[in-house]
């Protein structure tokens, strides 16, 4: 059974799973804090998701900076672009988003103009949701939150609005650490930053949020993966651009032209498989392919998991083949070459036609700049040449060059390879948002007993055994103390408790989501069938078998063991 948000927010909050920010002082729209039970369920998600990239794929980990300085969220297009549309109420000041208001009242309210909802809300009498008063212009907010970089400082920075940034502006090392190798796998987990106009769903829009990203560089003309025949017979429940769910094989999807090609219809299928084995429930997830007029205008293909949560179906993931535009925009702005060198099988002898600077004319004019300047030109192609001049950017500084500083020759030359800049498949984490949702789908309230159970799955559940004498007496205690550090120090996240009924203990436990729970009772020390052996309880089935004390670490080892 789903859970109302406030149900299962008041859970959360009770247990230690996620506290309001600053609560003691009114508290702040859109943040949240982790409490131990929810720092452990993070962690795990977290290590789960490295599994899979790190250990099964072979992708590289790096942590970059948060705040970065101006010039690269200018590259991205994050100053320019990052931006939601924002109208205030002209009586009580509130703020909203302008597409949120209009909800209902259009098939796709992301895609229209300021211009648009105005009329769209005048239209419809749309008026203040809070005080009903009339709603002002909708203009655009950008959603980054800016800062200095240095005391007393002018150089801008940005607090990041996603991680992804850091790991381009870091391809150079990352492909020299590489061994200048395609495909090169990146992975980063870490802190983004966005100051939303109005957030009001919970954990589902944060201000300060946790992301699992993922940047694959591949050679634009092999967009294929190696492990794509294991999985291209496997099913997946896809929503394409027309609307119309279909459930698919990935080859499937690939050979019909639905999704766009190989390898990022293998990462679709590998987001699948680990968010159903964190504990989504396979009926309420859904892939849905980004429409035209939202896809971004750099984007090849872009696929969104989808999860049915009490909210209704919300993104968790972003899946998205991005094209060459974020290494291509950093290099323009950076003047720094961040390409791949393609080798032929065999030298090949070819004409090419190149931009070549003017040294000599460069030198007086720029001075100590002409290196950079040269470099940059020397960059670029004669297709970028318009009325007889370049435009260039060295060190984020815009410049225009006339033609007397360059030329364009034709240059025959043996050539054991190209360059060629590469395409960027990327698999983007909400960690966040797959926290609320795994709570969302293991949540299970029993009305008749007024039970609530948290089915958890025994690889993410924050504490893996409850550990409990029946007394805390008789030696029951010791026995149990002595199963608990053992369990513990092997590396098994569990629980002591000695206080209530044992009904009230193992309660507590399932509201928590513990797979097991283990009881030394006096059966445990008497002479009998039982002696030396203790009960092990399944949170599920809550049935209950006995287990020799010698074999508690190995039984919850082999429990925990993926299948």
């Amino acid at each position: 059974m789903s859970p109302e948000s406030s149900d299962l927010f008041s859970l959360c909050k009770r247990r230690g799973f996620i506290w309001p920010s600053y609560e003691i002082y009114g508290g702040v729209a859109g943040m949240f804090d982790y409490g131990p039970l929810g720092c452990v369920l993070k962690n795990n998600i977290v290590e789960s998701w490295r599994s899979l990239y790190r250990d099964r794929e072979g992708f590289i980990e790096i942590d970059s900076e948060t705040v970065n300085p101006a010039p690269v969220f200018k590259a991205s297009g994050h100053i320019d672009e990052f931006s939601d549309l924002i109208t205030y109420c002209e009586g009580c000041r509130e703020p909203f988003r302008a597409d949120h208001l209009a909800k209902g009242l259009h098939d796709n309210p992301d895609v229209l103009s300021p211009k648009q909802l105005e009329e769209l809300f005048k239209k419809n009498g749309v008026a203040c949701p809070e005080c009903k008063g009339k709603l002002g212009p909708v203009e655009e907010f950008n959603l980054m939150f800016k800062t200095t970089i240095g005391p007393g400082s002018s150089r801008v920075g940005y607090l990041r609005p996603e991680t992804a940034q850091g790991i381009f502006v870091n391809y150079l090392n990352l492909y020299r650490y590489n061994r200048e190798k395609l495909p090169l796998g990146v992975i980063q987990t870490g802190r983004g930053y966005r100051n939303e106009i109005a957030p009001r769903q919970g954990m589902i829009r944060m201000r300060e949020f946790n992301m699992m990203e993922v940047e694959l560089f591949v050679d634009p003309d092999n967009k294929d993966w190696d492990r794509f025949p294991m999985i291209e017979n496997e099913k997946m429940t896809l929503v394409p651009g027309d609307g119309k769910e279909m459930i698919l094989t990935v080859g499937e999807a690939v050979k019909k032209g639905i999704i766009a090609n190989r390898v990022l219809a293998y990462f679709v299928y590998a987001t699948q498989q680990l968010l159903i084995s964190l504990g989504i429930d396979p009926e309420r997830l859904r892939f849905r392919q980004h429409l035209s007029d939202e896809m971004a205008h750099y984007a090849a293909d872009c696929w969104d998991a989808e999860v049915l949560l009490s909210y209704g179906w919300t993104e968790v993931t972003g899946i998205a083949d991005r094209g060459c535009w974020d290494l291509s925009r950093h290099a323009e702005f950076s003047g720094v070459d961040l390409t791949h060198f393609r080798r032929f099988d065999e030298p090949k002898e070819m004409e090419i036609v190149a931009v070549r600077a003017k040294q000599k004319e460069l030198g007086p004019k720029f001075k100590d700049k002409a290196k950079d300047i040269t470099k940059a030109i020397e960059s670029k192609q004669p297709e970028d040449i318009k009325n007889n001049s370049l435009k260039i950017t060295v060190h984020g500084e815009d410049m225009e060059i006339g033609s007397e500083f360059f030329e364009v020759v034709n240059i025959k030359e043996k050539v054991s390879g190209e360059r060629v800049i590469p395409h960027v498949i990327e698999p983007s984490y909400g960690l966040d948002r797959i926290f609320y949702s795994i709570l969302e789908h293991a949540y299970n309230y029993d009305e008749k007993e007024d039970y609530v159970t948290l089915r958890l799955k025994p690889g993410v559940a924050p504490v893996k055994v409850g550990v409990f004498p029946l007394m805390d007496k008789d030696g029951l205690d010791t026995i149990a103390t002595s199963i608990y550090e053992k369990l513990r120090m092997n590396g098994i996240e569990c629980y002591y408790d000695t206080s209530g009924a044992i009904g009230r203990r193992y309660a507590r436990m399932d509201e928590i989501g513990t797979p097991w729970c283990i009881t030394v009772d006096y059966d445990t020390i008497e002479d009998g069938v039982g002696k030396d052996t203790v009960t092990i309880r399944d949170r599920d089935t809550k049935e209950q078998r006995r287990i020799r004390i010698d074999d508690v670490n190995r039984t919850v080892a082999d429990m925990l063991r993926p299948c």
